[in-house]
């Protein structure tokens, strides 16, 4: 055998090796989120404790009440059912995006400004603001950076509604009004509920 077949073997095993390295490393180091539920392989990591979408057509919680609407570009109407202040310290709003027009509907324009976003289709950039304190409350992140809030909001074919939510900071407990807004929609004003 030539030096150059044995050099050009020898490479082959080391790459093969390196491949196989590497791949027991990442094998080794992906997969969890760190901590206790890592350890345990019959329980898949918590992502957040925010409600999850019922799917398409299911209902909004309390989706006969109605507390506020906004309409906008094309057809799109959102209703809001309520707007909960619960005792961790959090404000978590309910609601239904019905698309009443023509065309399908993406939520792209209601995202907000960051540039590490997993899904592009969601409400992210709903805001909360308390006029009379001059403050603006964003939606909340989980661990993993992704919002507390309805996501893959895309596809809303024409007369089809969909429940959506976002959770926010509590503004301070004497707060009870605050504006809820979406990007490319008016403001709904409403009544924080304990």
């Amino acid at each position: 055998m030539s030096i150059r077949r044995t050099t050009k073997a020898a490479r082959g095993a080391v790459a093969m090796a390196s491949a196989v390295g590497l791949a027991l490393v990442v094998a080794g180091c992906g997969g969890g989120e760190g901590g206790a539920e890592a350890t345990d392989g019959n329980k898949p990591p918590a992502r957040s404790t925010a409600p999850k979408d019922s799917g398409p057509g299911s209902p909004a919680a309390d989706s006969d009440k109605v507390i506020g609407e906004m309409k906008g570009p094309d057809g799109v109407v959102v209703t809001l059912h309520s707007v909960v202040r619960d005792s961790g310290g959090f404000v978590t709003v309910n609601g239904t995006v019905a698309n009443r027009g023509t065309r399908a509907f993406n939520a792209i324009d209601w995202r907000s400004n960051e540039t590490d976003l997993r899904s592009r289709s969601s409400i992210s950039g709903a805001t909360l603001v308390d006029k009379a304190g001059k403050k603006r409350y964003l939606v909340l992140r989980d661990t993993n950076g992704e919002c507390l809030c309805t996501t893959g909001l895309s596809g809303l074919m024409p007369g089809a509604s969909r429940p959506i939510f976002a959770q926010f900071p509590a503004p301070p407990a004497k707060v009870t009004e605050v504006d809820f807004q979406l990007p490319t929609l008016p403001p709904a004003s409403v009544q924080i509920t304990d």
